[in-house]
């Protein structure tokens, strides 16, 4: 694919070679003794500049630098390291992807090192209507989750139950803050936090014109008002989509969204990025034609999620996975993920997470 980064292999005889080219300096004596005395650079530094150089690796070189002495690994492994990495600039947000099937499998894909690696799948699943948002508080380390649920009313197709449940970690309870009827919307599987505020798409149930499918209401957790019309936070979408996937970056909703044709509203015709700014979204960018070939004409056709400055685009049908640098507004592939296509009708999907050594279950 055009614009596709290649990836390479890692090992410890590959890291034992690099670090053999910076683990030494010769030093001539006064007298021009040509002869070089070879100097341990682990013997030179003490363990807390040591701590600093290491806490700027990417995660995947710190578990592989616990194999390299015994005092490294102490190093890596003791709580005032966690501390300092803990500090040191945010490592660029992974992407998981993984496919259902007999054997399931999922691979992780690191942007600093232009790797895939093989993981385990997660567990844990929800029902269709459910839509998951976790919020982490950096300094503290305290979480927030909520869960939006949508039901629908025995009988009655366009009216939904909606309920809001938050979990909060420091008094480790959940509690439903909001439970309401929508007539004519639904909930979803999209949601997310920003800046405190909880913010899910509605899908339409039918009644509306043909164009309005999607809908975004907000809800703010700091209040958690059981009272009050949801619907009366509604934002409309900024054109008629087909699926949207919404993320925070930098505590900024931005939605990810597949544009619908104006004939057809349930047909793609491309895939645009927006950033709400109060109630009205502006355009960032529109995925160029050459990389939207792939993604084929129906009306969920990917998975999207990201963090900080990066956007990742997953097309539904293919473990291709498409970057999108929101800082540079560069489009590029990563490497094609190695899990295997094994049928035609075989679905990926995935998610992006920030790898933290800090972070303990």
């Amino acid at each position: 694919m055009e614009g596709e980064t290649s990836w390479f292999s890692h090992s410890l005889d590959d890291m034992a070679r690099e670090i053999g080219e910076f683990d030494s300096f010769s030093e001539l004596s006064d007298e021009g003794n040509k002869e070089a005395t070879a100097v341990s650079v682990d013997l030179i530094l003490p363990d807390d500049l040591l701590e600093r150089i290491l806490a700027y690796l990417p995660v995947a070189s710190i578990f592989r630098a616990r194999c390299v002495c015994k005092r490294w690994y102490e190093i890596v492994s003791s709580k005032r390291f966690l501390w300092n990495f803990s500090r040191v600039l945010s490592q660029k947000p992974w992407y998981f992807m993984f496919t259902s099937s007999n054997e399931p499998t999922g691979y992780a894909y690191d942007p600093i090192l232009r790797k895939w690696k093989l993981q385990d799948p997660p567990g844990l699943r929800f029902s269709d209507y459910s839509a998951l948002a976790v919020s982490v508080n950096r300094k503290s380390h305290g979480y927030t989750i909520s869960i939006v649920k949508s039901k629908q009313v025995t009988g009655n197709f366009f009216q939904w139950d909606v309920s809001v449940h938050i979990y909060d970690s420091e008094t480790m309870m959940w509690v439903t803050s909001l439970t309401e009827v929508l007539t004519g919307w639904r909930g979803g599987d999209e949601s997310v936090i920003c800046d405190g505020v909880l913010y899910f798409l509605i899908y339409s149930t039918g009644g509306g014109a043909p164009e309005n499918r999607h809908g975004l209401i907000t809800y703010n957790l700091s209040s958690c008002s059981p009272h009050g019309l949801l619907i009366r936070s509604f934002i409309p979408v900024p054109c008629p989509l087909t699926c949207g996937r919404l993320m925070n970056l930098k505590e900024k909703l931005v939605m990810v969204g597949g544009i619908g044709k104006q004939d057809r509203p349930d047909i793609i015709k491309g895939i645009g990025i927006w950033v709400l700014n109060g109630k009205a979204w502006q355009e960032i960018a529109r995925m160029p034609h050459k990389f939207f070939q792939g993604f084929g004409e129906f009306d969920d056709v990917f998975a999207s999620s990201g963090t900080d400055d990066l956007i990742y685009i997953q097309s539904y049908g293919a473990p291709s996975l498409l970057v999108f640098d929101m800082s540079q507004r560069h489009w590029r592939w990563s490497q094609k993920c190695p899990v295997t296509k094994r049928f035609p009708l075989q679905l990926f999907t995935g998610f992006c997470f920030e790898p933290r050594l800090e972070i303990s279950p």
